[in-house]
């Protein structure tokens, strides 16, 4: 790493991290006195928003942080301005590993006494490592890396090169980004991810080679995004990650064009609410993953060409014969603030979708006023994995019947309850359902008993025992309340308040059942169903 500095190496707007700490990373502000301190000062912006001021101090505004708490002032000396390409290389894959690194290499023993631990072959390890010319994948990451170093020094060392980990580094310039590319004629797979990359895309070659691109928490916006597509033929994998991005921006048109090779864009933990934007990628015709977990979506739909053709409106044309999200197999939703049916039922007219995320969306949460895992199945007629769980052929039919009967229950005395139901009457004739017909005559237990559902009770709370589980048979409309009281009888809790989940097959946590106004059918309690009684914290 490079050592020590003076104030004259650094400039505005620079890149830099910590002497001590290459992950600490911020971006110079300011460079000059601070009244009441004596010496040259070093204003920087940190990127990870811990540091002690908003870049004023006793009253006097030296530069603009990001945050309140982002700036401070440093000496200049326990800055670092970054190290080339090739140093970090060297560091990463020729330096012997140190005495200090050998002692961070331990696990826990049973006691929680440091066990070190020596790697088997691990100088055969170092040795294939520094052959620098057969790597194929090198990570850089963390390192300090703020330019390419000299002219075609990585293409004679690293010749086969195929896969680049960039993370967390001080590179800014696309230009260094295409020196270090065009050196490296076999990259198809780059990682910039947390790079503050320039707005001004200068220098950049076109990447006919590379196939996977990595810009998460780089600060890219979608207008740069249209200005790197015509640089990158060939790109299958785009993941712009954490980048603030609400809106996608085209130049020259409302619809995204080209990209004719992109297979997965991964969108997640940005700021997009309206999922109009979203229908701007509906042209894709390459297009097979979508990721968009953790937006602020509320609503969606597939869009028709009417959609579309208000949404150009009217200025441009649109290929009619390409179908919107003609080869989306797979779109996650996770993390928004989706609460409407209509939008879980619309992703059935996506042609080719089976793979489906809506986890912590309103819409998928019983205890928000969701609706559980079963009715998502019944409702979704083509998925096969939801919410990264496979949906087998027992599930499905399973969670079809429970959904029908269901349904019914809710039809008595509302026959309009069934326009909110697009598959129901489908799944009940596939299914071979019939009209619960009451018999003359038929009245109490016998009545009662027609709609008992079997349900599995198993104590899991610290304070209840060890206890065997037990089988009830509860009518289905028994309410989460009454549940609770039945709990609290059954297990003889005394003081204790029971909590109860409901264990679903395919779910990898439990649901909390918290609506105790609500019946075992509502909440998706079916024959068979498993409930975990645990007790109020």
């Amino acid at each position: 790493m490079q050592s020590s500095s003076d104030s004259s190496t650094f400039k505005l707007d620079q890149r830099v991290h910590s002497t001590n700490d290459p992950r600490r990373i911020g971006t110079v502000k300011y460079i000059g006195p601070v009244e009441g301190h004596p010496g040259t000062w070093v204003g920087v912006d940190w990127d990870n928003g811990e540091a002690k001021h908003d870049g004023s101090l006793n009253g006097v505004r030296y530069f603009e942080a990001r945050s309140q708490l982002s700036g401070s002032f440093v000496r200049a000396q326990n800055l670092t301005a970054g190290i080339s390409f090739i140093e970090a290389l060297y560091i990463r894959y020729r330096d012997q590993p140190t005495q200090e690194d050998e002692d961070e290499m331990y696990v826990l023993s049973a006691s929680n006494k440091r066990v070190s631990v020596e790697l088997v072959g691990k100088e055969k390890i170092q040795d294939k490592l520094s052959r620098l010319e057969e790597l194929t994948g090198a990570s850089l990451s963390y390192l300090g890396v703020s330019n390419p170093g000299s002219p075609n020094e990585i293409r004679n060392i690293l010749p086969n090169l195929k896969e680049l980990d960039l993370t967390g580094n001080l590179l800014s310039e696309w230009k260094d980004v295409g020196i270090i590319c065009e050196q490296l004629p076999s990259l198809a797979a780059l990682n910039l991810s947390s790079n503050s990359m320039s707005h001004e895309i200068v220098g950049l070659p076109l990447l006919k080679n590379i196939h996977i691109l990595v810009l998460n928490n780089t600060g890219i916006n979608w207008t740069q995004i249209e200005v790197l597509k015509d640089l990158l033929p060939v790109i299958e994998e785009l993941h712009l990650m954490g980048n603030g991005i609400n809106a996608i921006k085209t130049a020259s048109s409302s619809i995204v064009h080209g990209f004719d090779s992109l297979r997965l864009l991964n969108l997640e933990e940005n700021c997009i609410a309206e999922w109009n934007e979203i229908v701007k990628l509906s042209q894709l015709r390459s297009l097979e993953e979508l990721h968009l977990n953790k937006n602020n979506l509320n609503h969606i739909f597939n869009p028709d060409h009417d959609t579309i053709d208000k949404l150009v409106g009217g200025d441009e044309s649109h290929d009619q014969s390409c179908i919107p999200f003609q080869n989306l197999r797979c779109l996650l939703l996770g993390g928004n603030n989706i609460d409407d049916l209509a939008s879980v039922d619309s992703l059935n007219s996506f042609p080719k979708l089976i793979d489906i995320r809506l986890s912590e969306n309103p819409i998928a949460d019983p205890g928000r006023g969701g609706i559980p895992r079963f009715v998502l199945v019944a409702r979704l007629a083509k998925v096969e994995i939801l919410n990264g769980s496979e949906v087998s052929t027992r599930e499905r039919k399973e969670s079809e019947i429970r959904y029908v009967r269901l349904v019914m229950s809710k039809l008595h005395g509302n026959p309009d309850e069934i326009k909110q139901h697009p598959r129901f009457v489908e799944l009940k004739n596939y299914h071979g359902i019939e009209d619960e017909r009451s018999s003359a005559g038929t009245t109490g237990p016998q009545k009662m008993a027609s709609g008992l559902l079997s349900v599995t009770l198993k104590s899991v709370g610290p304070s209840i025992g060890e206890k065997p589980p037990l089988t009830k048979k509860l009518p289905a409309a028994t309410t989460i309340g009454k549940l609770k009281i039945l709990c609290e009888t059954f297990f003889k809790l005394g003081s204790i308040r029971p909590k109860l989940f409901l264990q679903e097959e395919g779910s990898p946590l439990p649901i909390l059942l918290v609506d105790e106004m609500a019946t075992l059918m509502d909440v998706g309690i079916g024959n068979e169903s498993t409930v975990l009684v645990d007790e109020e914290s």
